[in-house]
């Protein structure tokens, strides 16, 4: 038996069998009208996976800005628990790394894909692996785990805790500030800016711009790409 997370005020929390994904079951709750603020967690041990049900009061294209701060979140949580010396960036639009491999990352959903719509309910969900349970240890160098990267005193309820509190804290600059001061702390994280990509298309990974799009650069030609076009269908 986990021990129950606490959870700051404005969110709750209900726990998930192993066998279940806790982004399934808040995806069909936040269908059925699931309070906004609620966490669905797995009861799981070797990973941490978690969904948060939000219900955004701003169109799509303004809502799916909280995928960031829900990075920025578990950023600075694993910061606060992992050793000094272990590193957390951003690999645009969903993976998170960890010593420069990817270690996770989130996946959302909503009831609208129009970016001038309001949704009803936007799902985000976080999948963090504490130990690597397929691959011996080196043998995929750009995926990693907590443990391999020395972070084997932190335990899937104290980072579901801490992610809980920097992304209500995040949320709540969002809300009271736009998403400048949210792009203001995602962009040092992000390794791949001013480099050539090739997904999700090839090109300059320029930034991103005030809606939170990304800018692509082709040539003498710059496109945007939104987070929106990365949602899970349902």
């Amino acid at each position: 038996m986990i021990e129950s997370p606490q959870f700051p005020p404005l969110f709750s929390g209900e726990v998930v069998p192993k066998h279940m994904d806790p982004f399934d079951k808040a995806v069909s709750r936040a269908i059925a009208g699931v309070d906004s603020g609620t966490i669905f967690y797995s009861e799981a041990i070797d990973v941490l996976r978690a969904a948060l049900v939000l219900a955004p009061e701003t169109p799509l294209e303004e809502a799916i800005q909280a995928v960031y701060v829900a990075q920025i979140g578990l950023a600075e949580s694993l910061g606060a628990l992992a050793p000094p010396e272990v590193p957390v960036h951003f690999q645009w639009p969903d993976r998170i790394k960890v010593n420069g491999a990817v270690c996770g990352g989130v996946r959302f959903a909503a009831d609208v894909s129009d970016p001038l719509a309001y949704p009803n309910w936007l799902v985000i969900g976080i999948d963090v692996p504490f130990m690597n349970l397929s691959d011996e240890p080196g043998e995929n160098p750009n995926r990693t785990c907590l443990h391999e990267e020395g972070c084997v005193e932190i335990t899937s309820m104290a980072l579901l805790e801490s992610w809980s509190k920097h992304t209500l804290l995040w949320l709540t600059y969002l809300m009271d500030s736009g998403f400048a001061r949210v792009h203001k702390e995602w962009r040092p994280r992000c390794d791949t800016l001013g480099e050539v990509i090739n997904q999700p298309k090839s090109g300059v990974f320029v930034g991103l711009d005030e809606k939170g799009r990304m800018l692509l650069r082709q040539g003498v030609m710059t496109e945007t790409v939104s987070l929106i076009e990365f949602a899970e269908h349902l």
